[in-house]
């Protein structure tokens, strides 16, 4: 396909304005696309499509809306192999893993939405006799980070569509090309034109357009906690609806009686799963006193153990971080950490050996790293671990929470008493006990800088909607 076109009213077409941007591969370092970024004025054309298409798509019965989806669903299934070489080649996720988690997420997160719109009510009464009636909230904006590109896709286009919302997608430019095939699907499923629209490009232009735009209702975005309080800032002359699911900093506490030898090495390969790059990585591991050495030495021969590898390879490796840029943040927060004094027990700067093209990183952990520590407040995003004791369950939960950020939190401990305890007591949108997934259909969000809103299942599908009292029905 021409990777220089947005799709807008039902048809690919060409920018506005041309303004080609290369698109990396980031094992190789070489262009493997280049894509157009748009300009205020596509991002215009498309909310214009969108809106158009809003009373009807708004009007049609909601089986009508639920069998398109299923169609793209089928669709996605048939073209499954596709999706994960894109995904792979884009952000450079091993392409086993790739297959295992990140292109699943477009048939798990689309069912999970399929299986709540049984849940929704559309309609209902009052103990006083008014009646409440949900509808769409109107035409979204939708914009998309690179480390989970589909994942995200997912949650914001998916639950858009069912419950009536007309959509504009603006997917990274920086791994736009599994959000392209995704469009693909959505053309070929036979959605209405203007229904789903993408237009490419930065946050600066086109995630700014969208988000300032009078004519959108709501805005739901994923990155950086700066970028979304931007969104935010842009938004809030036309007063629109924002959903943000940010950053995140999370704890994983560790008590003494847990099965450490399992939990520790799950522990350290979910926070290098994705080469580190996911929001609610596990990335503040803190343990009790009294097993805190043997837990380092633990820690230190999983991270030891993780292999990095070409993503074009099958295997259990992690890949190269996404982008140059994100190779020197990731570099400058090791050396943060250093410099503040934490203890590296493996990895540390630089490339692993062998790996001189790509932008490959080494599994790195900090022990004995305290509050007052970079590395304990800034998330950064790359395969860095850090461990801090702690002596009581009320100073775990104390350290846990000390973070601006509140996505999720891991607890590993053999007693279901305290697991339940210690559960209630984290501010995290989701608490993960003694290594339980996070499921399709349950809410994905989080508390303080990590955002607001929930992406996932009926209350993902709820958030695109408004709820209208009518009195003496």
């Amino acid at each position: 396909m021409d990777h220089s076109l947005f799709y807008i009213d039902g048809a690919w077409v060409p920018p506005l304005t041309p303004r080609l941007f290369p698109v990396e591969n980031p094992a190789t370092e070489e262009t493997v696309v280049q894509i157009s970024l748009g300009t205020a004025e596509d991002v215009d054309r498309a909310v214009a499509a969108a809106c158009a298409a809003f009373p009807g798509w708004a009007a049609t019965p909601v089986a009508e809306r639920r069998a398109a989806v299923e169609r793209f669903l089928t669709l996605y299934k048939d073209g499954y192999d596709e999706m994960v070489q894109a995904i792979s080649t884009e952000m450079g996720a091993p392409v086993t893993m790739a297959r295992e988690q990140q292109a699943d997420t477009g048939i798990g997160h689309t069912q999970g939405f399929l299986d709540a719109l049984d849940a929704l009510d559309w309609e209902w009464k009052l103990p006083n006799g008014d009646t409440l009636v949900r509808e769409p909230i109107g035409v979204v904006g939708l914009i998309t980070p690179w480390n989970w590109p589909i994942n995200q896709i997912a949650l914001k286009v998916i639950p858009a569509l069912l419950t009536g919302c007309p959509c504009v997608l603006k997917p990274s430019e920086i791994a736009p090309l599994s959000a392209m095939l995704f469009a693909r699907m959505i053309d070929a499923a036979g959605f209405p034109p203007g229904v789903f629209n993408l237009v490419n490009g930065d946050g600066p232009e086109v995630g700014a357009a969208l988000s300032r735009h009078a004519d959108i209702a709501m805005m739901s975005f994923t990155g950086s906690t700066r970028a979304g309080a931007a969104v935010s800032r842009d938004a809030a002359e036309t007063v629109k609806r924002v959903t943000l699911e940010l950053g995140g900093k999370s704890p994983n506490l560790v008590f003494a009686d847990c099965d450490l030898d399992t939990q520790i090495a799950a522990s350290v390969a979910e926070c290098m799963n994705n080469t580190g790059q996911s929001c609610d990585a596990p990335t503040r591991l803190i343990v009790e006193r009294s097993v805190y050495d043997r837990v380092v030495d633990l820690a230190r021969a999983a991270a030891l153990a993780t292999a990095v590898g070409d993503p074009a390879q099958e295997g259990p490796h992690i890949g190269p971080l996404v982008s140059q840029l994100q190779w020197t943040r990731v570099q400058a927060l090791i050396e943060a950490g250093i410099e503040d004094g934490g203890r590296l027990i493996a990895g540390g700067p630089g490339k692993p050996e062998g790996f001189d093209t790509g932008h490959y990183a080494r599994p790195t952990i900090f022990a004995d790293v305290t509050p007052d520590m970079r590395l304990w407040r800034q998330e950064v995003f790359g395969p860095v671990l850090t461990i801090t004791p702690f002596d009581t369950e009320d100073d775990a939960i104390r350290l846990a929470n000390d973070t601006a950020y509140g996505l999720a939190a891991y607890v590993q401990t053999g007693d279901p008493a305290r697991a339940r305890r210690v559960a209630r007591a984290l501010r995290a949108g989701m608490v993960h006990l003694n290594g339980a997934p996070h499921n399709y259909g349950s809410p994905f969000g989080g508390y303080g800088q990590s955002g607001n809103g929930r992406e996932g299942g009926l209350l993902g599908l709820e958030d695109f909607t408004e709820v209208k009292s009518v009195h003496g029905l």
